[in-house]
């Protein structure tokens, strides 16, 4: 029984650093000499993104200096219980706006919601944003909860697969899916290369979808059909996302990249065939942007024009890497094309692993 997805929405925070004030910030805190500085700017340039949103970012006045902006990152790096306070302050308020356009983009009232799943790597709370999302929306008491957490970037496949099983485990089920990620509570400071690209790439956002085992009704909802799985042998230790004293810390190994484009093709392709699916049937695909590299990477294996993957690209420039949030907001777009026929969601995250899910845009009755 697939699931059809109603509704989508998405949010970011109001406030949003331009690329020239994110470099600022970065030399601010991590620029340990001037041949430094100018290489943490090329690396700010070479990840394609052009703004980015931060809950931690005051008010934009004019003259206001990327200092007095994101006061948070001052001479000492924040400790982990700041940043998580900052997450309790902040997470809920973010993933409520998502949550309430996906509701009315779906048409249906809070009160039909049955099950809610919610999914973050950047924060952790109890109470947590699940029980703030149902305080707010007026939920029952009876929505059964499940927290997808720390799984990295593809996060939100994992939340849907989730979905996804309870559309099947209850024909009546409605299911509130919420990703929330504030990666700029975790800029990590010191000179440590990984760490700097993680920090040029990573933002705000949240993303919320709406679905049951329902048919569509409106040429705009998508039905999730099929999703997988895959580790890539010997590649734990090029990606990892830990707990520190200072927050969360991101290594992001330069091998990435090929190692995923090695691997991609041939499990990709033998994934699709066992569906009844070719690699060519693919009209529309949805590839989380880790960076720039990672969809060159990714057409170049799976031989794409490069076309097909530009709302992965616009939003990586536009929002930056919201983490899990991010393939939400890469659907939505794609939704709004209305491209009719199925549609691939990968994304890659620790372990090396990487999720797909095999949707399709159906044209309603």
């Amino acid at each position: 029984m697939p699931l059809t997805l109603h509704g989508i929405g998405t949010a970011v925070p109001t406030q949003r650093l331009s690329q020239a004030e994110a470099v600022e910030v970065a030399h601010r805190i991590n620029a340990e000499s001037p041949d430094k500085a100018r290489l943490m700017a090329r690396i700010y340039q070479k990840t394609k993104v052009l703004n980015r949103g931060s809950v931690l970012l005051g008010n934009d006045a004019d003259h206001a200096t990327s200092q007095e902006r994101l006061s948070f990152y001052g001479p000492d790096s924040p400790g982990t219980a700041e940043r998580m306070q900052a997450f309790d302050d902040h997470a809920g308020w973010l993933a409520l706006e998502a949550v309430r356009q996906a509701l009315d983009d779906s048409g249906l009232p809070p009160s039909t919601i049955t099950h809610l799943v919610t999914v973050s790597c950047t924060g952790f709370q109890s109470p947590g944003v699940d029980l703030f999302l149902m305080d707010k929306l007026g939920l029952s008491a009876a929505v059964q909860r499940t927290h997808v957490g720390f799984m990295g970037c593809h996060g939100a496949l994992n939340g849907l697969r989730v979905a996804h099983a309870y559309a099947e485990m209850d024909p009546n089920a409605v299911v509130l899916l919420c990703a929330v990620e504030l990666c700029s509570l975790h800029m990590s400071y010191g000179w440590h290369p990984e760490q700097v690209v993680a920090n040029a790439l990573f933002a705000d956002g949240a993303a919320a979808v709406v679905g049951s085992s329902g048919p569509p009704s409106s040429d705009r909802d998508l039905v999730l059909q099929s999703s997988g799985s895959m580790v890539i042998p010997e590649s734990a230790d090029l990606m990892h996302w830990e707990i520190g004293d200072h927050g969360f810390s991101m290594g992001l190994s330069p091998l990435v990249p090929e190692t995923v484009g090695s691997a991609l093709q041939p499990w990709l392709q033998e994934w699709l065939q066992n569906r009844a699916v070719n690699l060519s049937d693919i009209c529309s695909w949805a590839v989380h942007p880790g960076g720039p590299r990672i969809l060159s990477t990714c057409a170049e294996a799976l031989a794409l024009d490069p076309r097909l993957l530009e709302e992965s690209r616009v939003v990586l420039q536009n929002h930056g890497n919201m983490s899990s949030a991010t393939i939400l907001f890469i659907l939505e777009r794609l939704r709004q094309r209305s491209v009719a026929g199925p549609c691939l969601a990968l994304a890659f995250g620790p372990g090396l692993s990487a999720e797909v899910a095999l949707l399709d845009l159906q044209l309603a009755e």
